[in-house]
């Protein structure tokens, strides 16, 4: 596939990657603080899912994902950095209610 030419050689592919990779970072600190919190339904949704994951399946499954979505915007896919943006901003609300006692 031949990429498109821009100016003063500056690849947006770059900036993609970057910005998924600081969200990424993002969603480890979000996934793990919430982890962490004693929540009830944390630690309900931990037994269950330990049961067929393991106790770091949930870090496997944020890993993939962050993975996934450099490998696209490493291609240049705007379409699901922005969806993996949308992702970390879900990500940052649920966190937000669940670390406030808002739920």
């Amino acid at each position: 596939m031949k990429r498109a030419a821009f100016a003063k050689g500056r690849e947006p592919e770059k900036m993609l990657l970057i910005v998924c990779f600081f969200m990424g970072i993002a969603n480890f600190a979000m996934h793990r603080a919430v982890a962490e919190s004693g929540h009830p339904f944390v630690e309900d949704s931990k037994r269950y899912f330990s049961a067929y994951l393991g106790p770091y399946g949930s870090y496997t499954i944020e890993l993939a994902l962050l993975i996934g979505a450099m490998w696209l915007a490493h291609e240049g896919a705007l379409a699901v950095s922005l969806l993996y943006a949308v992702y970390t901003a879900i990500n940052g609300v649920a966190t937000w209610w669940l670390l406030s006692g808002k739920t």
